[in-house]
């Protein structure tokens, strides 16, 4: 099984932007952490800071992705692109935030792409990916059965 883990805008600043909202740990520390839960799982990991790489990334996935988990940063607010690209794919999809958005800033209330989405974790820190990447495999192995 393997689950694609896309991280979109400003992920790339984790460790040093608003460490007091997403942590003390680099995007490269992030993907060590989520890495080490999983054994049988094949992760695959990617980050972009502009919206059609994210979207070419979720088009290319299909035949070699069975899952992904996608952070789209703000893009979740806003890209119908990236929403049209999940809703494209036969590829379940999670979202998840490092943030609970919904405690937040008024406009982060809102994701444009959450009814495509298979599920939604927020709020976690950096372990709502391990959530997302659990759920995602179960579904996925039970699906198989």
């Amino acid at each position: 099984m393997k689950i694609l883990i896309i991280n979109g805008p400003n992920l790339n600043l984790l460790g040093t932007r608003k460490p007091d909202v997403y942590g003390h740990k680099n995007l490269d520390q992030v993907n060590e952490f989520i890495a080490s839960y999983f054994k049988r799982v094949e992760l695959e990991f990617y980050q972009s800071n502009h919206e059609g790489e994210i979207i070419d990334k979720i088009q290319q996935a299909t035949g070699d992705i069975n899952g992904i988990v996608i952070n789209p940063g703000a893009f979740t607010h806003y890209s119908y692109a990236i929403r049209d690209a999940i809703e494209a794919t036969s590829i379940p999809v999670s979202e998840v935030h490092i943030s609970n958005v919904h405690g937040r800033e008024d406009f982060r209330n809102k994701s444009v792409i959450s009814d495509v989405c298979s599920g939604t974790v927020s709020g976690f820190g950096i372990y709502g990916y391990v959530l997302a990447v659990q759920a995602l495999a179960h579904r996925l192995k039970r699906a198989a059965e």
